[in-house]
This record gives structure tokens, C-alpha cells and sequence, in this order.
């Protein structure tokens, strides 16, 4: 099923120190979005903790890195996002986004909120994750 929907955008900016996944979520809560799709993440950590592909656990590293991408849906109920990042040297990795990615000096967060739906999570027996389901609003 494919919605269409009308949106607001939410643009913030995260200051050295703060965890990139826990300050996206206190947003999402405050603010009581039940839709949300991150459009545009930019700045740079001083440590990442990824899930890389058909891994049980997180990866994590310290050091300098450049936010290349990040993109994914967000609600007050769940967030799921991937993260893009290179380091020093341009070698660029990603995975799932964990808590533990530390701010270095920036992140600037473009967040659209869709107004005529809700995204909600239920487990997929096929997969075996609580994965997306698009509902029109009532």
C-alpha cells in the first residue's frame, strides 16, 4: 500500500557529546511524531557503534568521522535508521544505527513530518523483525 501525505519539517541542530540516535528519539517524543523520515543528517562523531549487515552486535570505534548520510523512519513508538560515515583517511563504512554515536562538533538534522499517517512496527514472521507498517491516519 503506498500513502500520500502532507508534511512539516523539523530542523535541529546536536551539539558536541550527544548521542546522534538518543537525541533523534527525545525529539521524536517531545513532539509526539508518529511519522517522521529523517531527509538530511550532516556533521561528525567522535565515535560510531554500528550493526553491519547479518550481525547479531554492534561495532564500535573511536575517532574522527564524517556523518556521509543517515536516513530512516522515526516515531514517538520506534526509530529505524542507517548511518553512512568516513573516516580520516575517506574510507567510507555503514550499518543500523545504535546508541552510542557521539557528536564531535556538529549534527544538523532535517526531520519531515508526515501529518495524514502513522508508522508502526509489527513482527514479520518472515523476518523475524518488527518491521515497518504504514496506517492512514483516522
Amino acid at each position: 500500500m503506498i500513502l500520500k501525505s502532507e508534511g512539516t519539517f523539523y530542523v535541529f541542530r546536536l551539539r558536541p557529546e550527544e548521542d546522534l540516535k538518543q537525541s533523534i528519539v527525545k525529539v521524536a517524543r517531545a513532539h509526539r511524531i508518529q511519522a517522521g523520515i529523517v531527509v538530511t543528517c550532516v556533521g561528525s562523531l567522535t565515535q560510531y557503534n554500528l550493526r553491519f549487515a547479518h550481525q547479531q552486535d554492534g561495532t564500535s570505534a573511536k575517532g574522527y568521522f564524517e556523518i556521509v548520510s543517515c536516513t530512516g523512519t522515526v516515531s514517538e513508538e520506534a526509530v529505524h535508521l542507517h548511518l553512512a560515515i568516513a573516516d580520516e583517511s575517506g574510507k567510507t563504512i555503514g550499518g543500523h544505527l545504535l546508541d552510542g554515536n557521539i557528536v564531535y562538533t556538529t549534527a544538523e538534522i532535517c526531520l519531515a513530518v508526515l501529518h495524514d499517517v502513522v508508522l508502526h512496527r509489527e513482527l514479520d514472521a518472515a523476518s523475524g523483525y518488527r518491521e515497518l507498517l504504514v496506517k492512514k491516519k483516522p
